[in-house]
């Protein structure tokens, strides 16, 4: 069988990294891309140390010259790419009216432009091998949440992106699916409560209080649900959005 190649950007941390390090325990080539190829370093080498094959990349999704250098960079020390998960994502919140210009474009950028131009480096790759699998990562915040107009809108945008992928891809045989976590354990969470003013164990309890089943996510959570969207038995799942977040969300 032929060892296929994926992407996964923002992988340097987080849920980035168990998607990264899970896809390598399912058998892929992992391209472990983040801002800094030095970022990188220390989940390839994970994987490899585990009996697996990565390689580390530095990109800035939201450059075009900067994403096509990294993809013709995988190609050459991995394979080329069929596999892409874009989960490179920023937050700078704030409430509407102290939400700066910058800080709503860096947000879409790194989001919605990077998805873009990550899958159009991609895509030709996938429409030449026949094969194909894109997961974007969205968010609960995509159905709105205080504080955070520039990243719910970036995340809502990712769902109609991933939808009309799925339509004009699916007769090449590539699939495109987004995950759109609920409370995860992370960086962005821990960031989120320091807005706040609260400890993370205070943010933590009071978020699985909430929680149909009594807990908050573990990026391992997203890994799991990733891993299937990639795998061969997934084919006939594309356009969907599948909340992970420990109940049903409207």
């Amino acid at each position: 069988m032929v060892q296929r190649t994926a992407i996964v950007t923002g992988a340097a941390r987080g849920i980035g990294a168990a998607i990264a390090r899970r896809l390598g325990q399912d058998g892929l080539a992992v391209a472990v891309l983040d801002l800094e190829e030095s970022a990188s370093a220390g989940v390839a080498d994970e994987i490899t140390r585990a009996g697996g094959r990565a390689a580390a990349f530095g990109a800035d999704v939201s450059d075009p010259a900067s994403v096509e250098t990294a993809v013709r960079g995988v190609e050459a020390q991995l394979c080329a790419p069929t596999v892409l998960v874009n989960n490179a994502g920023i937050i700078r919140d704030n409430l509407l009216f102290r939400m700066s210009v910058d800080d709503w474009d860096a947000v879409m950028n790194v989001h919605l432009r990077g998805s873009f131009l990550m899958t159009k480096a991609v895509q030709g790759h996938m429409t030449q091998a026949g094969w194909g699998r894109i997961v974007n990562l969205s968010s609960t915040s995509a159905l709105g949440n205080r504080g955070q107009a520039n990243y719910s809108a970036a995340k809502a945008g990712l769902q109609g992106f991933t939808k009309t992928l799925a339509i004009e891809l699916g007769r090449f045989g590539v699939t495109a699916n987004a995950i759109a976590p609920g409370f995860v354990a992370s960086d962005m969470t821990r960031a989120t409560a320091e807005r706040m003013g609260v400890s993370f164990e205070e943010f933590e309890k009071g978020a699985a209080a909430q929680i149909p089943v009594g807990r908050i996510g573990q990026p391992e959570d997203i890994a799991h649900t990733a891993s299937f969207l990639v795998s061969e038995g997934a084919g006939f799942v594309s356009g969907q959005v599948i909340y992970v977040a420990g109940g049903p969300k409207d």
